[in-house]
């Protein structure tokens, strides 16, 4: 009997560059905004530190054999690498996963999904405009073989993750708000043979049910719908004939408008994932932006790691029940601090969130193993 896979994003940053230096202050990394966050309101969890990772440099080889292992204590079977390729080249917080690649350290399975979206410094007001960092752009063919070609050691290595019919998982942040993606996976799909490789097996990370629409109304072609509710646990909290009292309450007492409560997100997602069996569940374990932008953040309050893990077991329960071929759940994230979206220990839970998901993840599987 196939096991139910199950995949967390990994956010390959924490360490300094040249452009953050130059853009932001010498020696910035997402730690500088997770170190300096305020609660707004009275019960809000900020700032979240680190616990026995600590404030860590992913450059470190020792740091991401400890993720890998506590990942595995969670019953998480790879990660899924950020990856940016801004055109003609350009590449930015590759140093960590090329190092992954060209060491075969962490021995531990990954994947890629394409965060093929332009960098703006935000200024998080409606009246001024944020600022152009990096642009993202699609040269075309040539370009398309150029980053085929640089990502080939990655997609020849053992531990790339690939599907139930060996073809390569990679996903795709921005689905629909981008030219000529079906020339490109076309071209990839092609060098893929070209190099001794079945393919690829590409997922759309679709967020919410407003981007879902405009997807299936678009011409792109992917292999996978890989669905993140977050947003509309918003969405359907604002239907409600309290949330205008509740808009009039937060202004008065300062508190973010885009808040909820966690087990209203849980609520509403397992019911998206058990109404649409076509989408393959992403979930989401906390979330809280306010690190990067104030009172302009999307947070999920009172998040809690038994919340989380029934959670993780009851769409477990649900997957497993599917074709060998869908059984994926994703994760996101594993350690996107600077969004309070992670599950490494902090100060305050403990590995709490990681027991939990393996409780729900490993049980299951290894009885699945027993079968």
């Amino acid at each position: 009997m196939a096991k139910t896979k199950v995949i967390a994003f990994y956010l390959p940053q924490f360490y300094p560059t040249k452009e953050n230096d130059e853009w932001w202050e010498p020696g910035f990394t997402e730690w500088t905004n997770v170190a300096k966050a305020k609660p707004l309101f009275k019960g809000h969890y900020q700032p979240r530190i680190p616990q026995e990772l600590s404030f860590y440099d992913l450059r470190v080889p020792d740091v991401r054999e400890k993720q890998a292992e506590l990942a595995r204590q969670a019953g998480i079977d790879g990660f899924c690498y950020w990856h940016y390729w801004f055109g003609n080249g350009r590449r930015l917080l590759s140093e960590v996963f090329e190092e992954v690649v060209a060491s075969q350290k962490p021995d531990f399975p990954f994947c890629l999904c394409w965060a093929n979206h332009s960098w703006y410094q935000k200024t998080w007001e409606p009246d001024k405009p944020n600022k152009l960092l990096m642009e993202q752009t699609y040269p075309g063919v040539e370009d398309y073989a150029a980053h085929f070609n640089a990502m080939l050691p990655a997609f020849k290595d053992q531990r790339y993750m690939r599907s139930e019919d060996g073809r390569l998982i990679f996903g795709i942040f921005e689905p629909i708000e981008t030219p000529q993606l079906n020339e490109f996976m076309a071209v990839w799909n092609k060098l893929a043979k070209e190099n001794g490789l079945v393919g690829f097996e590409f997922f759309a990370l679709v967020k919410g049910s407003k981007q879902l629409a405009k997807f299936k109304q678009s011409e792109f072609k992917y292999d996978r719908i890989v669905y993140d509710g977050i947003k509309d646990s918003f969405k359907i909290v604002r239907k409600n004939l309290s949330y205008e009292i509740k808009r009039l309450f937060k202004k008065i007492f300062r508190r973010p408008y885009k808040l909820t409560d966690y087990k209203d997100y849980a609520d509403i997602a397992y019911e998206k994932f058990k109404d649409n069996p076509d989408l393959t569940p992403c979930i989401d374990p906390m979330f809280d932006h306010s690190p990067r932008s104030g009172r302009k953040a999307i947070i999920l309050h009172n998040n809690n790691p038994k919340q989380w893990g029934e959670l993780c077991k009851k769409v477990k329960e649900l997957v497993d029940a599917r074709d060998p071929k869908d059984q994926y759940i994703f994760i996101k994230s594993w350690n996107e601090w600077g969004e309070g979206n992670y599950m490494e220990p902090d100060r305050k839970f403990g590995r709490a969130y990681i027991n939990e998901a393996g409780k729900a993840f490993l049980s299951t599987n290894q009885a699945h193993q027993g079968d």
